[in-house]
């Protein structure tokens, strides 16, 4: 899906990560004209090309064929922030609701096990994705944060996970990774690999390429029905159609409310001296956060900057999606702020590069993975930010499902799960919207009160 762009605005100027991704961002081939295949892939982001290539892999002989609107890595799969996590949306609690204990655990090792698997799939086919698997520190730098750490270390041993997972780190281990201003402690976990996320999907769809699948770039997708795919170049006919869209969902017919567009918006800066990263840490490129409400991220490249990015910016009514969405030069200035906050040693560091996207989001914040045999029509996505792991564990159930094979994978909560509709406009518009301004108001009360925030609590149960 996704807005054409102009003559002006080449793919390579979308954000850092696709300037710097080390590839030829010339479209591939429209859709020639109507054709069969035996699955059809909507979307070439993380979710359509894992699919493709478990696929392919699997079962050399299907003709394969994604449609894509603008380029392989257009959307989110090429601009988000770095991580390739163990993080999944839902909560282990929701993860029990939809089947049980044993269940929701099983989808946390799934997940676990999924950042090792990309690394395996990157390094097999020679993608260099500049991956390194350093873990994530989340540093508490309030009173408020730190007693959430603290809640969040023991919560994971109720539910048997163990120092391996997750860990509760002092102030004094917590700077030795990590230097961030008032840090009182934080959490660490290793399930998190850094990575270039533009090289690896633009890796990904060379690699679909070599195993025989078709990807057809500049082929925006008028409808998705039972059996075809409409474009304004013909028609694909096939058995099985997969959904991959994410953040773009809502331009599809049947599909306004199922998923929201917000956007996530992010600054790099300039390659910083030894000196400067002396001063921060992060020498294992571990990715980075803190305990905050509204969400931040961080991570250190290859090439020693520093990428950083965070929510804050609107929800714009109706879903609408633009390339001028991508910009908020208030959200920038605050992401800035925050950061130089976070690292005093920063002020006065030169941004080189600010860019956002869309990411998708369901009602229940609950990412979700099903086929319907009926139909033959499968989907993926509702991943809240959270997809570049959770789109690969998503690809290689998607290859169990259209096989019919019955395995751990097709087997785990979320598979089949469907969320609700969002409400209606100007509903959608006002509550979102709310709910972002309150978590912004949630941490300028902790750092007034230095308590735990009840506006926080307060709208907890409507944000997931």
């Amino acid at each position: 899906m996704g807005c054409a762009l102009t003559a002006r605005e080449p793919y390579s100027r979308l954000s850092l990560w696709h300037e710097t991704a080390g590839t030829d961002w010339t479209p591939r081939a429209r859709l020639p004209g109507s054709r069969d295949a035996d699955v059809a892939i909507v979307g070439a982001g993380y979710t359509g090309l894992w699919t493709a290539y478990y696929l392919a892999e699997a079962r050399p002989d299907l003709k394969i064929v994604v449609l894509e609107a603008e380029v392989a890595g257009y959307g989110a799969s090429g601009r988000n922030g770095g991580w390739c996590s163990a993080l999944f949306p839902a909560s282990l609690a929701t993860l029990t609701d939809l089947q049980d204990r044993h269940g929701a655990l099983a989808q946390h090792q799934a997940m676990r096990r999924t950042v090792d698997e990309v690394a395996r799939v990157a390094a097999a086919e020679g993608i260099d994705a500049h991956l390194a698997k350093g873990g994530t520190i989340t540093l508490a730098r309030s009173r408020a944060q730190w007693q959430r750490a603290r809640q969040e270390v023991e919560e994971a041993r109720a539910w048997g996970r163990d120092e391996t997972d997750i860990r509760l780190l002092g102030a004094g281990e917590a700077t030795a990774i990590l230097r961030g201003s008032h840090t009182r402690g934080a959490t660490y976990t290793p399930d998190c690999a850094v990575i270039h996320p533009a090289r690896l999907v633009r890796g990904l769809a060379e690699a679909v390429e070599r195993l025989g699948v078709q990807i057809f770039e500049r082929t925006p997708v008028a409808a998705i029905r039972s059996g075809s795919v409409s474009t304004p170049s013909g028609d694909v006919r096939s058995d099985t159609i997969i959904r991959a869209t994410e953040g773009y969902t809502a331009r599809l017919p049947g599909h306004g409310r199922s998923l929201v567009p917000v956007y996530s918006l992010m600054i790099a800066t300039e390659p910083l001296s030894p000196a400067t990263w002396e001063e921060i840490g992060l020498a294992r490129r571990e990715t980075f956060t803190d305990h905050r409400h509204l969400v931040i991220y961080g991570q250190r490249t290859v090439d020693d900057r520093l990428v950083f990015g965070g929510r804050g910016a609107p929800y714009h009514l109706g879903s609408r999606i633009r390339p001028d969405y991508d910009h908020d030069e208030r959200v920038f200035a605050r992401l800035y702020t925050t950061l130089v906050e976070l690292f005093p040693v920063l002020a006065g560091t030169r941004v080189t590069h600010a860019w956002g996207g869309a990411l998708g989001i369901p009602r229940d914040w609950c990412a979700s993975v099903g086929l319907n045999r009926d139909t033959g029509l499968g989907w993926a996505g509702g991943y809240v930010g959270d997809g570049v792991s959770t789109t690969n564990l998503a690809g290689r159930t998607l290859r169990d499902l259209v096989l019919g094979e019955d395995t751990e994978l097709t087997r785990l909560p979320w598979v089949g799960h469907r969320s609700p509709d969002w409400e209606r406009e100007p509903l959608r518009w006002l509550g979102i919207n709310a709910g972002l301004r309150a978590m912004t108001l949630a941490d300028a009360e902790e750092s007034v009160t230095r308590s735990r925030s009840v506006v926080a609590r307060a709208m907890a149960p409507l944000l997931g």
